[in-house]
């Protein structure tokens, strides 16, 4: 990478620094100075790049020598064995000159201009392999999944940079934040999600919000953190011109006017409600996925104002779960919030329950014997993937058996760009809700959780979608378990991709009805 290399030779820099015996001495201030007035402002921004391929600085390429620079010379030459004294000699500048490249061929890195977004940035190319276009931008991944480089672009949404860095900078219980940087028209944020690191760094211009992030799991810290530093100093997100418009483009978006990003209180999936009068009052639902509600064996709501006969069962609501540990099962959190009982199958009870409302996923237990637990995906499915959603829709009007249909993913992220949700092809009813969402290979990807209320859409645009879904992403799944303690099956990301009724053979049997009674 041209930018990494050192303008003054080792020789010419030992001379430079140490000519003036009366500037240089134990002070940083005047070892500071010397460095900033007597090399080139080239020399020392390579010597910061240099210095962060080695991991010993973390700090912005500016060419000024201050503190944490000489701090990183000092670490660099007491990691091998040289005098700690902050002056660059020969041997010095020939070591690190030989680390610095060896870290750089060792990753393979490359400045790849990104048609998606018009970013240029560096790829380490032995690392990760370009996985396509994503909703946002362009993903490249690892082959053990590991780690993942991810370009973003947010055009024309409204989105502002300071309001993306407060939201980002904002802890949440799934995501720490340990770092938080912002300027004018740029921010850094770093922590950790579910069990992995991330870093991310966006810049803006004008409506035009342009990034990428970084994550990666923590036993390859020593061998990612580096590059990310680096990474974050040379990325150019306005290098060029976005191949197509990503997240909005100039056309007007009907839900972008239509709906208001806003949680409801209401039961059920009503995640997002459409925006309505200044008074805060809700409009037409537009997400729903309500909990089949069953009647005795009619399988009907009773009509309006009709009591039930006596001795008949009282209101109950179905829907699915699935096998994730010995006695566990995993659904949504609507599924069960609120129940009297909820009962599982055709004869088990649940005897504990835990709720996630945040992510509506919930945990039943139950004493008894189930199917085989489902593997979890470690990441998120690719777009466009194949994939299976299972469970019990409709049972008091449909049959009582399992029903699988078949979909793809149509996107990696729901209404409005929330980040939690897949959307997904494959058809579901009232009954679907926490069934699993399966590849091909059998691994779970997601947990059913939502439709796009066609009628409501119908109302307020004139146009009927069609197979738009969502399901709840693995990533929310896994800190979910984690998080009480769940010894749950990661699922190997090599397993071979089988037909659709061996796929289906393989998970159908960790597949059960869930059934809240009020």
């Amino acid at each position: 990478m041209a930018a990494c290399v050192l303008a003054a030779s080792p020789a010419a820099l030992a001379h430079d620094v140490t000519s003036d015996a009366s500037r240089i001495t134990a002070s940083a201030a005047d070892l500071s100075l010397a460095y900033n007035t007597q090399t080139d402002l080239s020399f020392r921004r390579g010597l910061q790049i240099r210095l962060a391929w080695t991991g010993d600085y973390a700090g912005p390429f500016s060419g000024m020598i201050e503190a944490r620079t000489l701090r990183a010379i000092r670490d660099f030459q007491a990691r091998h064995g040289m005098n700690a004294d902050g002056v660059i000699s020969e041997t010095m500048l020939q070591a690190l000159v030989d680390l610095s490249d060896k870290a750089q061929r060792d990753l393979g890195v490359a400045m790849v201009d990104d048609a998606v977004t018009g970013g240029r940035l560096p790829v380490p190319l032995n690392l990760v392999s370009d996985r396509g276009p994503t909703e946002v931008g362009n993903l490249w991944r690892s082959s053990d999944e590991a780690v993942e480089l991810e370009t973003v672009r947010i055009a024309d949404t409204g989105q502002t940079l300071a309001g993306l860095y407060a939201t980002l900078s904002q802890p949440t219980a799934q995501r720490s934040v340990k770092e938080a940087e912002k300027a004018d028209d740029w921010f850094t944020v770093s922590g950790s999600e579910r069990g992995r690191r991330y870093f991310m760094r966006f810049a803006a211009s004008g409506s035009d919000l342009r990034g990428f992030s970084m994550s990666y799991a923590p036993d390859r810290a020593d061998e990612v953190a580096p590059f990310v530093t680096v990474a974050s100093q040379l990325f150019e997100p306005f290098a060029g011109e976005p191949g197509s418009p990503l997240v909005a483009d100039a056309k007007p978006n009907p839900f972008s006017s239509m709906l208001a990003r806003r949680r409801t209180a209401s039961e059920g999936e009503a995640r997002y409600a459409m925006a309505g009068p200044n008074d805060g009052t809700a409009g037409a639902n537009l997400f729903e996925l309500p909990r089949e509600r069953r009647y005795g064996s009619a399988g009907l709501e009773p009509a309006q104002g009709v009591s039930p006969q006596p001795g008949t069962p009282a209101f109950d609501m179905a829907g699915s779960g699935f096998v994730v540990a010995k006695g566990w099962l995993l659904t949504n959190a609507h599924v069960v919030r609120g129940c009297k009982a909820v009962e599982v199958g055709s004869d088990m009870t649940a005897t504990d329950i835990r709720i996630d409302d945040q992510n509506d996923l919930a945990l039943v237990h139950v004493e008894a014997s189930l199917g085989e637990p489902l593997a979890i995906s470690a990441t998120k499915p690719r777009l466009g993937e194949d994939i299976l959603a299972l469970g019990f829709p409709l049972r008091s009007i449909l049959a009582d058996s399992l029903n699988v249909t078949r979909g793809n993913v149509s996107s990696l992220l729901g209404l409005m760009n929330d980040p939690r949700y897949l959307q997904i092809s494959a058809p579901v009813q009232p009954g679907n809700s926490g069934g699993p969402l399966v590849d091909l290979a059998g691994r779970v990807v997601g947990v059913v959780t939502a439709k796009l209320d066609a009628v409501a859409v119908a109302d307020a645009t004139g146009d009927i979608p069609q197979s738009i879904n969502f399901a709840i992403r693995p990533d929310a799944v896994a800190a979910f378990l984690h998080a009480n303690d769940i010894a749950f099956r990661t699922a190997d990301p090599k397993s071979p991709l089988e037909s659709v009724p061996d796929a289906t053979a393989g998970v159908k049997d960790a597949v059960y009805p869930v059934v809240c009674t009020d």
